[in-house]
């Protein structure tokens, strides 16, 4: 029982460390000594490009089929095949690309930031950093953060047009449920540059918290390769949380009291 009474106090202290943490990286990108290390902050933005941007791109234009299979098969179910667009207008803007995006952040481009920062803290590198008068803070995590931060906007707009074409694919060339021309006057119809706006916020948003997760379990892992191990999971797990609860605030916050969608008068 005594262990059950205290986890909510170790949990509100656990949480308490973390948004410590982000505070300090993030606080070292905005005061500027970040960029003594710009170099670094580009190669990270490279390993992104080279090694996670083809993954992520080829998962959304296949969950943009499925979007767009659903939203053909489920309109003809109520009688409606024509208005396939403005359902996958409002599936792959504002809510599948968005939840897609963060999955890959976190199981692909999170769980390596752990794995990588976290060896380097059991093999004593990031000691070594120290000594040596860097601020491994800096040099390690807020460099990752400026590289998501210059890259992410334009990969995840380019992943919103993946998408876009495989829901075109599926409704129009695969299943010809409604010809091209009325797909793209309802599907642009049902969504404006403030969608737009409003997805790439929710995207940033959830890959700031994965990047500032995953650089929190890596630079703190311990206990050796099994340490590490479970500082993956870890991030995994809680990386899984924000993303479900940044989706929804931000679903309420932009659309709940407006959908936005032309429909009614």
């Amino acid at each position: 029982m005594t262990g059950l009474a205290t986890a909510p106090l170790r949990w509100l202290a656990a949480t308490g460390e973390m948004v410590a943490f982000f505070a300090r990286v993030i606080s070292r990108v905005f005061r500027g000594r970040v960029f003594q290390f710009f170099g670094e902050a580009l190669r990270q933005a490279g390993v992104l490009i080279t090694g996670s941007v083809l993954l992520l791109l080829g998962l959304v234009f296949v969950l943009g089929l499925q979007c767009g299979i659903e939203g053909a098969y489920g309109t003809e179910a109520v009688g409606a095949p024509s208005v396939a667009g403005a359902f996958t207008a409002l599936c792959d803007l504002r809510e599948l690309t968005p939840y897609a995006f963060g999955y890959m952040m976190a199981a692909k481009v999170g769980t390596g930031f752990v794995a990588e920062l976290g060896s380097m803290r059991i093999s004593e590198e990031i000691d070594a950093l120290e000594v040596m008068g860097f601020d491994s803070l800096v040099y390690l995590c807020a460099t990752r953060l400026l590289a998501m931060w210059m890259l992410i906007p334009f990969v995840y707009i380019t992943a919103i047009g993946v998408g876009f074409v495989g829901s075109y694919v599926a409704v129009v060339d695969e299943l010809a449920h409604v010809s091209a021309g009325g797909y793209l006057s309802l599907f642009w119809e049902f969504q404006s540059p403030m969608d737009l706006l409003y997805s790439v916020i929710k995207a940033m948003s959830m890959s700031t918290f994965i990047v500032l997760v995953a650089c929190y379990f890596g630079y703190n892992a311990s206990g050796g390769p099994v340490g590490v191990g479970a500082a993956t999971a870890k991030s995994m797990a809680v990386n899984l949380l924000g993303i479900h609860a940044i989706g929804l605030l931000g679903s309420q916050l932009f659309w709940g009291g407006n959908a936005r969608a032309p429909i009614g008068g």
